[in-house]
């Protein structure tokens, strides 16, 4: 993955504009919250291949080097804060995700226009 250019990602955002796309959308802290010695808890959401269509789509700079996405659907919005690198997967998947500064995931942003595999949690 390469850090995030704005201009780059809202031009691949807009590809899959008012199309049926796939979305996955991930956060977490996961085991990370125990290095704060219980001073932190555990939070994330998970949620993969969930059918949408999207009239707009925006990425703006958001907290220090992370960008935020908002993707307006028909009765509502799907948005997403902390990304901060992305990649195009077989040309068809834009896959974004969120690097705290040590390099782990902390959130991340699929978009499809065909189902994502299975994933085993």
């Amino acid at each position: 993955m390469k850090a995030i250019e704005l201009n780059s990602v809202q031009q691949e955002l807009d590809r899959f504009l008012n199309k049926d796309v796939y979305v996955h959308v991930e956060t977490t802290n996961g085991a990370y919250s125990s290095h704060f010695g219980g001073q932190a808890f555990n939070v994330g959401a998970f949620i993969r291949n969930a059918r949408v269509r999207y009239s707009q789509a925006k990425i703006v700079a958001a907290t220090g080097d992370s960008y935020r996405i908002g993707l307006k659907l028909e009765h509502g919005w799907i948005y997403v804060e902390g990304l901060t690198d992305w990649e195009l997967y077989q040309q068809d998947q834009l896959l974004l995700a969120g690097h705290d500064t040590e390099g782990r995931l902390m959130v991340g942003l699929e978009i499809s226009e065909t189902p994502f595999g299975q994933v085993n949690h």
